[in-house]
């Protein structure tokens, strides 16, 4: 009886087994530092070899001559060099502002718009109170401007999202659209000369609210307020009590209620601090960089900076890298073009290629692929 039993369940066990998959994705267990970075330097280098596929059979360009020129043209001067090291500063800004609300699982999609009303505010003071009141107190006006503006237009979407549990994504996200035609309305009403629908150059005669220049630099007052906003933020998110209460809302908000934290207060703290890095950046972009505003001030950046805070995992020191990786590729394939006179398009294709590549490896740093074995049928 018990051997019928035994032959009844066999072929419901082998038909078990032949339809169990041959491939299994798993989630993988935290893997050291060292082999995460591995993985990531092996995925930068197969993508230079598709790359270079690539390059040879759209363009029949030697790759090598065009990753020299990548590299070469991006450094070969002293200008070049900063106007890069400005660009890194001004995208890790927004990166690091945006930072605190992913970890907490809060998707804010908005740090475009912040950035823009941070620099709305910085050109309303320029505007309005230059040449009326000292630089430095006008200096001092316009950072506290900018970095209110970013908030407020910031904590809008988290006092919805505490009170009503709106959708943040969507939320912010058209908050971007708001901040534009608000920009863009205000251009017009400030333009110079009447009817060229732009600004132009804010207070070029007596650089009223321009920053000063450190040294011989024109951006190294940038770089070093974004390396001072950088250290601080990890050890916010590190160190402090408020990046601990982040970290748990992000893990699980009912174990955050749980042990006491009150999710609505992390929520409308974080985004605050969120959009006030958001308005230091547009104070940055408007006061010390480009002097004026439009609706391209942001460039951007607000979308560029999810990739790097992703990639980054969240951690500002790793997000200096990634951030130069982002710019440096954007620089490269600019002048790739321009030396080789080959469409903008094509640039965009290999810059496109590596960061699939990048952003593919990880996926097999947080998971791995498992075969099944064929079993052979039992004998008879």
């Amino acid at each position: 009886m018990e051997k019928q039993n035994m032959n009844a369940a066999s072929p419901a066990a082998a038909a078990k087994k032949k339809r169990e998959p041959f491939i299994h994705i798993v989630k993988r267990d935290a893997m050291p530092w060292y082999k995460s970075w591995a993985v990531r330097a092996c995925a930068v280098l197969a993508a230079l070899v598709v790359s270079a596929v690539v390059t040879m059979l759209l363009t029949g360009e030697n790759p090598l001559m065009v990753y020299k020129t990548m590299v070469h043209r991006s450094f070969c001067s002293e200008r070049r060099i900063w106007n890069l090291l400005q660009s890194l500063a001004m995208l890790l800004c927004v990166s690091l502002a945006v930072t605190p609300a992913f970890k907490m699982r809060f998707w804010n999609i908005g740090a475009e718009g912040q950035v823009l009303i941070g620099g709305l505010a910085t050109a309303a003071c320029m505007i309005l109170l230059g040449g009326k009141i000292p630089n430095w107190l006008l200096i001092v006006v316009m950072t506290v401007s900018s970095i209110l503006a970013g908030a407020i237009w910031a904590v809008i979407p988290a006092l919805f999202k505490a009170k009503w549990n709106t959708n943040e994504t969507l939320f912010t996200l058209m908050m971007n659209y708001v901040g534009i035609q608000l920009v863009s309305y205000f251009v017009m009403v400030w333009e110079v000369p009447k009817g060229s629908g732009k600004i132009g150059i804010i207070n070029q005669a007596g650089r009223e609210g321009w920053f000063p220049t450190v040294g011989e630099y024109d951006y190294l007052l940038n770089i070093i307020i974004v390396a001072v906003i950088t250290v601080a933020m990890f050890v916010y998110l590190r160190y402090s009590k408020h990046g601990y209460e982040i970290a748990v809302v992000g893990e699980s908000e009912n174990t955050a209620r749980y042990i006491g934290i009150s999710v609505k207060k992390v929520i409308i703290r974080t985004m605050l601090l969120s959009g006030a890095i958001c308005g230091i950046a547009g104070l940055l972009l408007v006061g010390s960089t480009n002097h004026t505003i439009t609706t391209t001030t942001a460039g951007g950046r607000g979308f560029t900076a999810i990739m790097v805070s992703w990639l980054a995992k969240f951690n500002p020191i790793f997000m200096v890298f990634t951030s130069f990786l982002l710019v440096f590729l954007e620089k490269g394939a600019n002048e790739i073009s321009t030396v080789f006179r080959l469409n903008q398009s094509f640039s965009d294709i290999i810059t496109g290629i590596i960061l699939f590549f990048i952003i593919g490896s990880e996926f097999f740093i947080n998971y791995q692929i498992k075969f099944h074995k064929a079993h052979k049928e039992a004998a008879k």
